[in-house]
């Protein structure tokens, strides 16, 4: 039979970083690529005990329809810490549990774009935000991202080519693929464009509990004055990727909106994982468990930007990021991408090609991402000495 498929979905590509996945059975590949929190971050003997006491003690709960804003008790706490860690949250804001940052990135799309409206990000941006942009038909325009993070000018003239733009797609914190920190007083010329051109914020916070280094700077949404930003976080990097377990901070009103069109996809959330995470937050200290995940990034991504700094020919440059799992290599435009990413994969190395990130699949890039959270220290050592010395023969080759 003959499928037709929809206009949206027709033209949408597969994750570039899911396909990588399914070249990782080689023995001794080693894989840059994922996108995973590294499992000793997984407070799993405290979560096995929590599932216990809820099956013991509170099984229907668990295992009944919950309400689409959210457990409540998680909903309260979540609330709570933002305030006290972020200064996030006005007698304006409600909040609700999303499944999964990923489903709150989706919502805001559906929930305030109409077929045809534009999204600005940053330029390259998170590919799963960008195929949840392409999907419900907004038209996406990057906007290149620099050391301080979005080009002020490049997103202005942006703002001025598209009257309506409805919002800018930002990960200031940690940026996927790119490791970089939008510095305070970019975040505050981004609020002011926001504010002069009327348009919202979806600030996507996922790596932001991540920092190893370096100064915290404050998120857009704790500036916002006039109820602009949506906040977007997430407990995957901090206790579990596989819970799904999100939340969107915003406006009240916009989070009425959000509720029905979430009950239009899912219902509500896993009501058991949002038990296990209330409890925990209740019963542990998840400030003290986060501090032991940021000394573990810290290690990793200490080794990787060390074999970068050993081996790595000068002409590749690469960020330095403060926190998050991630960093961005650029290649000279004299170099081949597809190529050194052939001859990467060939060794059993793998990294994912800076188009994935792009906001226009067409464009051509230079750039690749590295993950350190998931390898090994040994494949770190191994990995980056033989995508420098694939880099060194390139060169060479010119």
């Amino acid at each position: 039979m003959q499928y037709k498929i929809s206009d949206k979905f027709v033209s949408l590509k597969p994750s570039a970083i899911r396909e990588i996945f399914k070249s990782l059975g080689t023995p001794g590949s080693i894989s840059f690529a994922a996108g995973n929190p590294n499992p000793d971050s997984f407070p799993v003997k405290e979560m096995k005990k929590i599932a216990d006491d809820i099956f013991e003690n509170e099984p229907v709960t668990a295992l009944q329809y919950g309400i689409t804003e959210g457990y409540t008790p998680l909903r309260k706490l979540v609330s709570e810490r933002l305030k006290r860690v972020y200064d996030i949250g006005t007698p304006d804001d409600d909040l609700i549990i999303v499944t999964g940052g990923q489903q709150g990135i989706e919502l805001t799309c559906k929930v305030m774009c109409n077929e045809g409206d534009t999204v600005l990000c940053e330029n390259p941006s998170f590919i799963g935000a960008l195929n949840s942009f392409r999907s419900l038909g907004a038209k996406l325009v990057g906007v290149p991202l620099g050391p301080e993070g979005i080009d002020l000018e490049a997103l202005e003239d942006a703002l001025r080519a598209n009257p309506n733009t409805k919002f800018l797609y930002t990960i200031p914190t940690f940026q996927n693929p790119a490791g970089i920190t939008t510095t305070l007083e970019t975040r505050k010329a981004v609020l002011k464009l926001a504010e002069k051109y009327d348009i919202l914020i979806l600030e996507d916070n996922p790596y932001g509990d991540l920092r190893f280094t370096g100064q915290d700077v404050p998120t857009y949404k704790s500036m916002d004055a006039e109820g602009r930003v949506i906040y977007c976080g997430s407990f995957s990097k901090v206790l579990s990727a596989g819970m799904r377990i999100g939340f969107l901070c915003a406006d009240k009103n916009l989070i009425s909106k959000i509720v029905v069109a979430k009950q239009v996809e899912d219902v509500h959330t896993n009501v058991l994982f949002q038990m296990i995470c209330a409890k925990y937050i209740e019963q542990y200290d998840l400030e003290e468990h986060i501090s032991g995940i940021r000394e573990l990034y810290r290690h990793k991504a200490g080794l990787m930007l060390s074999a970068l700094d050993r081996y790595m020919p000068k002409e590749i440059g690469y960020t330095r990021p403060e926190g998050g799992i991630f960093l961005w290599c650029s290649l000279p435009e004299s170099l081949s991408l597809d190529e050194f990413v052939r001859r990467a994969g060939e060794k059993n190395v793998f990294v994912v090609p800076g188009t994935a990130f792009s906001a226009d699949p067409e464009e051509e890039s230079h750039s690749f991402r590295l993950n350190y959270s998931m390898p090994s220290d040994d494949e770190i050592d191994r990995g980056i000495k033989i995508l420098a010395d694939i880099a060194a023969e390139m060169l060479a080759g010119r």
